[in-house]
């Protein structure tokens, strides 16, 4: 098996755990949260969707879907266009609302599909190209989408706890 077989069936996997948490919730279910400064269903799968979207078009050399496919516009958020959500406080957290869960699983079918297209494209030489020279060692292409999804499947995690919350109350 390659390396890009592993990661398309472990971006696979967040996908159907996205449906799972964001499927049959009502707006109210979805931007519930569940303690005063807990994080909402909405804001998890945005935030994931987000830097998905974000490290993943930088890797690739593209636009964000975020951008070229007008979500920002259809979310109509009161954050800047190019938030991801990294470092948000409660009161940013709060700011995250959707009306439909259409629209969120949208937006995170979009990225996916783009994450999918870019990664079955890779070669395995591919993975050692660096990507982000900032860190000691510097951040290659392989390690960069590890780090998207381990990110991707604990805030997906968190959103399945945050749905069971909601519902229980």
């Amino acid at each position: 098996m390659l390396a890009k077989d592993i990661l398309i069936d472990g971006f696979g996997r967040v996908r159907e755990e996205v449906h799972t948490a964001v499927g049959g919730l009502a707006p109210e279910g979805l931007n519930a949260r569940p303690g005063e400064d807990a994080n909402s269903v909405s804001w998890l799968v945005w935030h994931l969707t987000r830097v998905q979207d974000d490290h993943v078009a930088d890797a690739a050399g593209t636009e964000q879907v975020w951008l070229t496919g007008d979500w920002a516009k259809r979310f109509g958020l009161d954050l800047p266009r190019a938030d991801t959500g990294y470092g948000h406080t409660s009161a940013k957290v709060a700011r995250v609302r959707v009306e439909s869960g259409d629209l969120l699983l949208g937006y995170y079918d979009a990225v996916h599909e783009r994450t999918l297209e870019f990664i079955g494209g890779l070669a395995a030489h591919d993975f050692e190209r660096v990507v982000d020279e900032r860190w000691d060692p510097p951040v290659t292409l392989g390690v960069r989408l590890i780090s998207v999804l381990s990110d991707d499947l604990q805030h997906v995690g968190q959103a399945a706890y945050a749905r069971g919350l909601v519902q229980m109350s």
